[in-house]
């Protein structure tokens, strides 16, 4: 999706805006051409995003993110000059690795530290520990490719039957009951799983696990529990064969099935009516969330199990990962300046274009304050 820019993003238009004591990111490069191909030219750095932010920044983890991480990346690079981010999309579990041996600048993870986790990671941040910042939200939206059914809903206890191989063909009656009206095909369903661990998998395992009790008795992990299905690797390996192979279903972030077209499953939660996946519906979930780290630490509490109308309960929340303090001291301008931009009213704006949903205001109002204290 192309970033949006009124009038090239003009520093004159928008200048330096301060929300929370951290300033939005206007433009900051000279003679780069809007990523529309208008030919615009971005004008002068603002000093209060790119101010300090140099070199090369390294970082790795979800592909949950993956498309927000790519119009971030791009905007921000195309905005502070003569800085490179790279951001490789793997999983949550790499990106932990990575950052707890040092070899990244900070990494992204769908779930938040585990407890041996954040202990691993005081030997990298000296004199303080990593910490959970999160900085993206959206529905992980159950795709499907079944011919001649272009409208589908399945609710809690369908759906982990299905992913645990116990509802094995599309006419199953559960299916029926959800879906009178459609003509579902005697033909076997063929599910798909992240092949790596993922935490995305541990999101849907969390939201069986709440919501499907008598069905799903597997721990919420990161490593796909379930026998049977077929294994692909990141959010976009699963989408592409849910995309390719009649029969099939996987789950995958939002922005997956919008950029590849695929459709997705309308959830029974027992509201007025099924909800879709829509970063809006996402965003009414998310909005319940309550912070439940302590300090710097902003890991969330998410509600699986909510029954409000227009609520898509099936969802996540990328987090990035960062030290409180001791930070490399090389990278720490950089980060703070990268994500100073993400969690920026101009960088979660964004996330809705992308199929996402933003961060809500009181919990992001204390990811940019904590941002600001990375030392």
């Amino acid at each position: 999706m192309k970033l949006q820019r009124k009038n090239g993003l003009r520093a004159t238009a928008l200048g330096a805006l301060a929300v929370s004591g951290a300033l939005v990111l206007t433009a900051c490069g000279s003679d780069n051409n809007t990523p529309d191909g208008s030919g615009s030219k971005a004008p002068a750095a603002s000093s209060a995003v790119c101010k300090d932010a140099k070199g090369q920044l390294l970082a790795s983890g979800s592909s949950a993110q993956k498309n927000a991480m790519d119009l971030w990346v791009k905007n921000y690079m195309a905005t502070c000059t003569g800085v490179e981010v790279n951001y490789k999309s793997s999983s949550s579990g790499e990106g932990i690795v990575a950052f707890n041996q040092g070899t990244v600048g900070f990494a992204g993870s769908d779930s938040a530290l585990k407890p041996e986790e954040v202990a691993d990671s005081k030997k990298i941040c000296t004199g303080g520990q990593g910490i959970n910042l999160p900085m993206v939200g959206g529905p992980i939206a159950i795709g499907y490719h079944l011919e001649g059914v272009d409208s589908l809903v399945l609710d809690a206890p369908t759906l982990a039957k299905i992913f645990d191989s116990k509802i094995k063909s599309w006419d199953d009656a559960a299916i029926k009951a959800l879906n009178p009206d459609a003509k579902l095909p005697k033909k076997p369903i063929q599910a798909f799983h992240r092949s790596e661990d993922s935490g995305t998998t541990q999101n849907l395992g969390k939201y069986l696990g709440a919501t499907a009790t008598s069905d799903w008795k597997y721990e919420a992990e990161k490593k796909w529990p379930a026998p049977g299905g077929q294994a692909a690797s990141g959010s976009s390996g699963v989408a592409t064969q849910v995309k390719q192979v009649d029969g099939s279903i996987g789950y995958f972030e939002l922005s997956y099935a919008t950029s590849q077209q695929i459709s997705t499953v309308k959830i029974d939660t027992g509201a007025s009516a099924p909800v879709e996946a829509t970063s809006e519906n996402a965003s009414k979930a998310i909005a319940a969330a309550k912070i439940k780290g302590t300090g710097k630490d902003l890991a969330l509490d998410l509600d699986y199990t909510t029954k409000a109308d227009g609520a898509y309960p099936i969802v996540l929340v990328t987090y990035e990962i960062a030290c409180d303090t001791g930070n490399k001291p090389e990278t720490l301008a950089t980060v703070k300046s990268f994500l100073t931009y993400t969690a920026s009213a101009d960088g979660q704006k964004l996330l809705s274009e992308a199929g996402y949903a933003p961060i809500p205001a009181e919990i992001n109002a204390k990811v940019r304050e904590t941002v600001a204290s990375l030392s």
